[in-house]
C-alpha cells in the first residue's frame, strides 16, 4: 500500500537517539528528515510516497537510485541497504497505481521481492526537484562539466564555447557513458547557447524554452515524438537556429540521484548511503554490413497504407 507522508510521520516516535551510539532512524524518520532538509513544500497530489514496506523499519542502509528496478533491489539487498530511495516510480506508471495491471506477474515478483527482503521503498522526485537548487539538475550539471557556464539567474540556461550541435551530442555521451543519443536537427550547425531540462519536462515547457532567443539547442531527457521533436524540425526547416538532444530519461537525471547520496551523508550521518546506477535501458544495434540494393528493389515504391 501507498501511503501519504503525514501517515508515515506518526511513526517517528519509534527511532530514539541513544547517548554515545550513532541514533537508530525508522524508514520514517530518514524521510521526514530528508523532506525537511530540502527546504520544499511537496506537492498536494505528491509521488513522494511510500511505495512499499514497513516505516517501521530500522535503517541499515539508504540506496538512491534513479529507478529501483528489479536488478537495483537485487543489488540493494546484496549491499545491506534496505532503504531505497528512488527518483522514478517502483509499479510502471507516475503515481504508482498497481490496480491498472493487477496480477500482473512481473509486478506481483518485484512485490513479493521486496516483502520478502524486508525492503523499504520510498519515492522522491517532487521535493528534490523542487528544492533549491534543483538536486537534479545539481548533479547533471556536475557530471557535464558545465558550471562555469550556468546563467547566474537562469539555472537551466547555459553558454558555452562554440561547438556544433554533433559535437556537442558527442560530448554529452563521452561524459555520461550513453550508448543511445538521438538529435533533431542539423548535427552541424553552430551553438553557443543551450537550455537543459532534465527528464519529461512536457510539450509546453520544452516549447517555452525554445521560444527563447537566447536558446538554439535544448537538451532535454525525453519527448513525446510527436510534440517537440516535430515542432524543432519544422523550425530548422524554417531556417531558424534551433535543434533538440534527447539524452533518454534515465542519462539525463541519473546522476542527480547519484549526488542525493553525496548529499543525504550530511542529512543522516552515521548511516551507510550508496548510490546504485539503474544505467540505460537502451542498446544501439550493431552496424550491419548490407549488399546494396538491385535497382528493382530501389526502384519499388513502397505501398501506400489505407
Amino acid at each position: 500500500m501507498i501511503r501519504p507522508l503525514a501517515l508515515l510521520f506518526a511513526f517517528l516516535p519509534a527511532a530514539l537517539p541513544v547517548p554515545g551510539q550513532t541514533p537508530s532512524l525508522t524508514a520514517a524518520a530518514v524521510m521526514h528528515r530528508v523532506m525537511q532538509a530540502t527546504g520544499a513544500t511537496p506537492p498536494p497530489d505528491t509521488v513522494d510516497t511510500l511505495k512499499a514496506g514497513d516505516p517501521n523499519t530500522v535503517v541499515t542502509g539508504i540506496a538512491t537510485t534513479f529507478m529501483d528496478t528489479y536488478a537495483v533491489l537485487q543489488q540493494a539487498v546484496a549491499d545491506g541497504d534496505n532503504l531505497v530511495i528512488t527518483h522514478e516510480p517502483t509499479f510502471y506508471n507516475h503515481p504508482d497505481d498497481m490496480s491498472l495491471i493487477p496480477g500482473d506477474p512481473v509486478q506481483e515478483q518485484k512485490l513479493a521481492y521486496i516483502r520478502q527482503h524486508h525492503l523499504v521503498v520510498w519515492r522522491f522526485h517532487d521535493t528534490w526537484h523542487l528544492r533549491q537548487p534543483d538536486g537534479i539538475l545539481t548533479g547533471m550539471i556536475g557530471e557535464f562539466g558545465w558550471k562555469p557556464y550556468q546563467n547566474a539567474s537562469i539555472p537551466y540556461l547555459f553558454t558555452l564555447p562554440p561547438t556544433t550541435v554533433g559535437q556537442l551530442a558527442a560530448s554529452l555521451q563521452l561524459r555520461t557513458g550513453a550508448r543511445v543519443i538521438r538529435i533533431v536537427g542539423d548535427p552541424a550547425m553552430p551553438v553557443t547557447q543551450v537550455a537543459l531540462m532534465p527528464g519529461a519536462a512536457g510539450f509546453l515547457p520544452q516549447v517555452k524554452v525554445l521560444e527563447r532567443d537566447d536558446v538554439q539547442v535544448l537538451v532535454a531527457g525525453e519527448s513525446r515524438e510527436w510534440e517537440t521533436v516535430p515542432y524543432v524540425q519544422d523550425a530548422a526547416a524554417e531556417g531558424r537556429h534551433k535543434a533538440l538532444i534527447l539524452l533518454g530519461h534515465e542519462v539525463s537525471e541519473e546522476a542527480g540521484m547519484q549526488y542525493c547520496a553525496e548529499w543525504l551523508k550530511t542529512i543522516v550521518p552515521g548511516i551507510p548511503i550508496t548510490f546504485i546506477r539503474a544505467g540505460e535501458p537502451f542498446h544501439a544495434p550493431p552496424l550491419l554490413s548490407s549488399p546494396a540494393p538491385t535497382t528493382s528493389e530501389s526502384d519499388s515504391p513502397v505501398p501506400a497504407l489505407r
